[in-house]
Parts: C-alpha cells; structure tokens; sequence
C-alpha cells in the first residue's frame, strides 16, 4: 500500500516535470510587464492551502477561478466568499455563485474585489499632503459556462469585465478563461486539468490627470503657460496564463482520503514554476492541508502553505457550509492570512 502511494506521488511530480520541461527557456522573466496583476491572486483557503495546485483538483466553486472546466462536475448550488488581507495593507476579496442547469450544463457568476484605504495626496511642494485624499482599487466581474461533455471530459469558458482606477484615472478591458478537466483511470483516479487565463484586450489608464498645461516655445509673442496637452501613456498587456495540472487520490481508507496534486504555470509575464500541494481529509469533516507553489522560480519570495478546513455536513441537513484557512509565507513580504466561506445547497 505505501509503495503504491509513493509511485503514484512520483507520476505526479514526473507528469508536470515534463509538462513544464523548458522551465528555463526564457532570458528574460518579463516581470511587472503586465497590467491588472489582481488577477493572479488565488481564490479560496482551501486552494492556497494546497500552494495552489488546483487546477487538476477543482472540485468546489473556487473553480470559477482555478479551472471554469471543474464547475460542471458540481451538481448543488455553490457559492464561496474569500477575503485576505493582502500584501502592502491592501484587501482582496471574492465572490462566486454557481448554479447547476441540469443537462444543459453549469452557469457560474463572480467578483473580485482589490482595495486599499485612501491615501494623502502628496507633492514636491507639499511633501505633507495637499488636502486631498485618492484612491486606487481593482474589480472583475465574470460570467461563467461549463457542461460535460461525457462523464469524464468537462469545458468551460468565462468572460470577464476588468477594471482598475487611482484617483482620476482608469482603465478597463475584457478577457476570457477556458478550462478543461478529464478524469481517467490512470493509478486509481487521475484527473488531468488545462486553462488558459486572461486571454483578453489590453489596458491603458486614462483620465483627467493625464492633462497639464504646458509652454509651447518661450520665444514666440503670445505664447503662454496655459497650453493644454495630455500625456499619453502605454498600454499593457493582461497577466497570460496557461496552466496543467494533475491529481489523484493517492491514499484512501474508509472515509479518510489524502489527495495530492501539482500544477506546471507558464505565464506572459514570469518565468514558468510549479505549484504543488496535499490535502487529508478525516473522516470527510475534518481536512489538513500543505503546499509549496513556485518552484524552481527564480528570486521568488518564500512559497510555503498550509491551512485546515471544517466541513459541516455531519452537523446540518440543509445545507454544507465548509470553512477554510490558508496561511502562505511571502518572504520578504508579509504572511498572507486567508479565509473561505464555502456554503452548498
């Protein structure tokens, strides 16, 4: 038995090793060349518990997120709130809905929310703030379809509105997710997950504060200090992602299941990585979970995970309501706490 769950772990590893086997190809790691970075933030404690190996797992609303793909395989309606305070005093939040349509398939709806609090207005001249206060923040809304097409082969697709603004300023764009999950029977229950993320339009911030008064040429009769011109700045490319990811249940007895999963990451804007992560659950109501996400990415920062889980469904008859935590370490940066309401019904 021990044998046959070390081999299974093994194909996990070998599987997204091979998926991901140019790890090292790029010269270039193109970081911070891409807009809405809000976008790659992971959803759900119980997805950033695992370092956010879930694109091959997705197997709760998170899915929305993770792998639009793995919604089809949900048959009650489920919604998941999220919120993490997020790094540099900033607050992430999320919000999905999703409603079964019997044969025809899966609707699915969420938002994403980064905020911050507002901040003085500061200048040369008034180092200590102007008066004024601005603000800056990011949302995404989406609508999501996902159906099955036999009863191990599921697709979905997501369009989603994104928006970001500081102050007087914003910008919006639109992209798509398209997700796929297949489950074989590979070493006990392999399922194999692909998505492409943020497949959309660029972004480019505009807005009154672009604008300021400019003199033209000193040296011509009338020319003034009150010429008005813009500045007109770049646009940017959606954070691009295209990911597989593998799991499978590689110990189970009676109603305690450990699962593990990873996912090899090829992004636009980073060099690629793998994610992976475990999850135990006892007795179907109490889970333990542990990750590592960005492996083998250079100069990343810090990449540990773990959390815990409650599922309520031995308590209430109605209605599973699952809460989750997740704890990442960041590094440098500050530790990322995560919370998840989950709620079946």
């Amino acid at each position: 038995m021990l044998n046959n769950t070390r081999a299974k772990i093994l194909w996990i590893f070998i599987i997204c090793f091979l998926a991901n086997q140019n790890i090292y190809s790029q010269n270039v790691s193109k970081t911070g060349t891409t807009a809405a970075s809000f976008l790659e933030i992971g959803v759900g404690a119980a997805a950033n518990g695992m370092g956010g190996a879930f694109v091959g797992l997705s197997n709760d609303a998170s899915s929305l997120f993770w792998n639009v793909g793995g919604i089809a395989t949900l048959n009650q309606y489920e919604a998941i709130l999220v919120h993490t305070n997020w790094v540099a005093d900033t607050k992430f939040d999320y919000a999905g809905l999703v409603i079964p349509l019997g044969d025809f398939g899966n609707l699915g709806l969420s938002f994403t929310s980064l905020s911050m609090d507002d901040m003085k207005v500061r200048t040369v001249e008034q180092p200590d703030g102007t008066g004024e206060n601005f603000s800056a923040g990011d949302i995404s809304i989406a609508i999501s379809f996902a159906r099955s097409l036999t009863e191990r082969f599921s697709v979905g697709i997501s369009a989603k509105y994104i928006k970001q603004s500081i102050w007087h300023m914003s910008s919006s764009a639109f992209a798509v997710d398209a997700g796929t999950i297949f489950k074989t029977d590979l070493l006990g229950g392999l399922t194999i997950g692909a998505v492409l993320s943020n497949f959309g339009t660029p972004m480019r911030l505009d807005g009154r504060d672009t604008r300021y008064f400019i003199r033209v040429d000193e040296t011509k009769q009338g020319s003034n200090e009150r010429i008005p011109t813009n500045i007109e700045l770049d646009s940017w490319d959606l954070p691009l992602h295209f990911q597989i990811g593998v799991s499978l249940p590689a110990f189970q007895y009676d109603n305690n299941k450990l699962t593990v999963s990873a996912d090899a990451i090829v992004p636009n804007n980073d060099y690629q990585s793998l994610n992976v992560g475990a999850e135990f659950s006892f007795m179907d109501f109490f889970l333990l979970r542990g990750g590592y996400n960005s492996l083998f990415l250079m100069d990343a920062e810090g990449g540990l995970s773990f959390g815990a889980g409650v599922n309520s469904k031995m308590l209430l008859s109605t209605a599973i309501v699952n809460f989750d935590y997740a704890f990442r370490d960041f590094g440098k940066l500050k530790n990322v706490h995560t919370f998840s309401v989950g709620i079946k019904f």
